[in-house]
């Protein structure tokens, strides 16, 4: 009986005391966010490696997530003979969910992997010791303006998604469900919200902090060896994953109740 429950609460224990160096991770970088040193070059840098260069593969996700949306909406609306709610629908459903959420899930590929293997690697052969003997913090050098600037630069990128992701269910509306281009634009205007948008790009935020944050925690985290960069590259992708769907319906949550 004993070696039963020890077999079940050593996993938790395990999660809870990995959530605890996550936490205590996240209060550091916060921390050194304010404070001097400010690294502008490495800020820059980072943020046209995670902004600028994420732009395409997010503006593809969202197009053709805005095209599969008006049709599937379409399908369903025509058992109930509701086929005009398509534009209106596309429209809140990529502002409010799937923009802000497949967005963060394509940076959580393409940058938590990229920065978990780049400080993973820098740890490997030993730079990050290196700037340690040079009197450098390495997590204010290497951390904070990832943190940074993912978390300014995925509030952008939603707002590309969105409008990209809203042209998409346009160009599927007026090309292949008979929507009257005016009429649907005019729809998806009435019927769009500030706070719409703007929900959207508070869970950019959010989610751009988790991912730079799970990139650089696992980089940092890193074993020594090949195998140890691929573990860690493997885990900040996945935990970036579930954390941004985790932080998803806590964000909704608390946005359907306020």
């Amino acid at each position: 009986m004993t070696a039963a429950f020890g077999a079940l609460g050593r996993p938790v224990l395990q999660a809870l005391a990995a959530l605890g160096r996550v936490a205590l991770f996240a209060a550091s970088v916060l921390g050194h966010i304010l404070r001097p040193p400010f690294y502008l070059r490495e800020l820059g840098l980072a943020v046209l490696q995670i902004g600028w260069f994420s732009l395409p593969v997010v503006g593809l996700t969202a197009i053709f997530t805005g095209g599969a949306l008006a049709l599937q909406i379409y399908a369903g609306g025509s058992r109930f003979n509701a086929e005009s709610v398509v534009p209106s629908i596309v429209a809140i459903g990529m502002t409010r969910e799937l923009g802000p959420v497949l967005g963060g899930l394509m940076v959580a590929a393409r940058v938590a992997s990229s920065i978990a293997a780049e400080i993973g690697t820098m740890k490997v052969t030993e730079q990050i010791d290196a700037l340690v003997t040079l009197s450098t913090n390495p997590l204010k050098y290497l951390a904070v303006p990832r943190v940074l600037a993912a978390t300014l630069a995925m509030p952008v990128l939603v707002a590309a998604g969105d409008a990209i992701g809203i042209m998409g269910g346009w160009l599927v509306g007026i090309t292949r469900l008979d929507f009257n281009s005016a009429a649907y634009l005019k729809n998806t205007v009435d019927f769009l919200e500030g706070w719409d948008i703007g929900s959207g790009l508070v869970k950019g935020a959010v989610f751009g902090f988790i991912v730079a944050l799970m990139g650089c925690y696992h980089g940092m985290n890193s074993a020594r060896g090949a195998q140890g960069v691929g573990a860690a590259t493997k885990a900040a992708v996945v935990s970036a994953s579930v954390l941004i769907l985790a932080a998803n319906y806590v964000l909704t949550e608390v946005f359907f109740t306020t």
